[in-house]
């Protein structure tokens, strides 16, 4: 019979937190209205770990309840969070929650007057990186330097108005076209060079990460943009002592891919192919119409298969595999994105097979609850003395960023283990020690599967 324990939760973090997003489209607006919803008893934040994940079970007590993840680390409670963020559109948050589509306005209705309150302020745009859209609530700058200073004071600027002690904030903006790391990346003071210098290169996206981390605020990059994954931004986040992750949430088809191919792996069968479609109407498919920002989507997608395969390992099983990933923009469909993947496997003597998964998804549904997540992990991490890249997170992200040196792990389930073995070297020390989870680092940690290279 199971038992919960009582466990008492340090739930004095500090006061509040701002919660700040660059971009309030169907992702942002999604997260916002159901985390409000959820704190007042109106609907279920289902997809969160921070609010319904539990730790580990210990194998000296498997029939315990154990405590809910929220209950051993000190999290921020969803009434302490403060909503804001910036948009090039000039549409309060409840009338792009309503336009975005995702949630009914049924849902919303009785929402509406906190969704009202929440207005973007003006964003930093170039047209050069997002290309199929474009809005008149953006930034007048004349250097890229001006823009961020002008991003650090709206920083300081809503936490002061809105009495918040922390912030973190979370991209949930556009896919910018695919940038490679180019010479004024390799250094902070190369980059802060060229964004005086207003150089090519440097996209908004990072002016935003730049922005954040000089106003010591944890930044997570949601998008497959080129952000804190250059030497530049890494270097200053280290120098600042800011925690950092991304990039781009893992939800849909690479979900299913990161559940599906370990299994796949660990049973020896071999993949002669895995192709990929999704077709989606919203304004990312708009966006990810343009073929410089597909690139950076593509480049994001077809990175996961690699590292759990390990064709230069297993040549004989995945040596020739082909992975082809399409996204076709189809109004129709709106937010509700659907995933084809035919997958050609081989088996026994090498006779072949065929797996075929059609998934009928809501991206900003699967989205919403993870911003939740990483706005509070990354805010934790921030008061445990964390900085830098937090590869512990890559339980969330479709490519996440690895430290020098060190492989990428995308299996989803060694990606768990990661976060709760950091979850239980974060865990609150006044908490008591008589729980019924596993209290060491957890078990099955293979490091071939933690390091894997790519």
């Amino acid at each position: 019979m199971n038992r919960q324990a009582d466990y008492s939760t340090n739930g004095k973090t500090g006061g509040k937190l701002a919660v700040l997003l660059p971009g309030l489209g169907a992702v942002g607006t999604t997260f916002i209205a159901g985390a409000i919803a959820a704190r007042r008893g109106l609907g279920a934040p289902i997809g969160s770990l921070t609010q319904l994940g539990r730790m580990p079970v210990s194998a000296d007590a498997p029939d315990a309840m154990p405590p809910r993840i929220k209950d051993v680390v000190g999290l921020a409670e969803l009434d302490d969070l403060v909503f804001g963020g910036w948009d090039i559109f000039e549409d309060n948050c409840y009338e792009a929650a309503c336009n975005a589509g995702v949630l009914t306005r049924d849902f919303l209705a009785p929402l509406q007057e906190e969704l009202e309150a929440i207005r973007p302020m003006k964003a930093v745009f170039d047209p050069a990186f997002v290309r199929n859209i474009t809005g008149p609530n953006v930034k007048k700058y004349k250097t890229k330097m001006d823009a961020a200073e002008a991003l650090v004071a709206d920083i300081e600027r809503f936490m002061a108005q809105n009495g918040c002690a922390r912030a973190v904030g979370v991209w949930c903006g556009s896919t910018e076209v695919f940038v490679d790391v180019e010479p004024v990346h390799a250094s902070l003071k190369a980059f802060e060079a060229g964004l005086r210098g207003n150089d090519d290169a440097i996209s908004p996206t990072m002016i935003y990460a730049y922005a954040h981390i000089k106003a010591g605020v944890p930044f997570i990059n949601s998008a497959p943009n080129r952000a804190l994954n250059t030497p530049a931004l890494v270097e200053m986040a280290e120098q600042y002592g800011v925690p950092f992750a991304g990039h781009d949430l893992k939800t849909g088809q690479t979900l299913m891919k990161t559940i599906l191919a370990p299994g796949i792996a660990s049973r020896q069968l071999g993949v002669s192919g895995w192709y990929s479609t999704n077709i989606l109407g919203n304004r990312d498919g708009l966006v990810l119409d343009d073929p410089g920002s597909f690139k950076t989507k593509e480049e994001s997608k077809l990175s996961v298969l690699d590292s759990i395969f390990r064709p230069d390992q297993n040549p004989q099983l995945y040596g020739d595999m082909h992975h082809k990933v399409r996204i076709d923009y189809y109004p129709p469909r709106g937010d509700a994105k659907e995933g084809w993947d035919n997958i050609d496997i081989f088996g026994w003597m090498g006779y072949p097979m065929q797996i075929k998964v059609n998934f009928l998804c809501r991206d900003s549904i699967l989205a919403a609850p993870l911003v939740l997540d990483l706005a509070l992990l990354a805010d934790l991490a921030q008061r445990k003395g964390q900085s830098g890249n937090q590869t512990w997170l890559s339980y969330y992200f479709k490519s996440p960023q690895a430290d020098p040196g060190e492989g990428v792990v995308h299996a989803l389930m060694a990606q768990e283990r990661m976060l709760f073995t950091q979850l239980r070297i974060l865990a609150d020390a006044d908490v008591s020690v008589d729980h019924p989870w596993d209290p060491a680092i957890l078990p099955n940690t293979d490091s071939r599967e933690l390091r894997s290279d790519r």
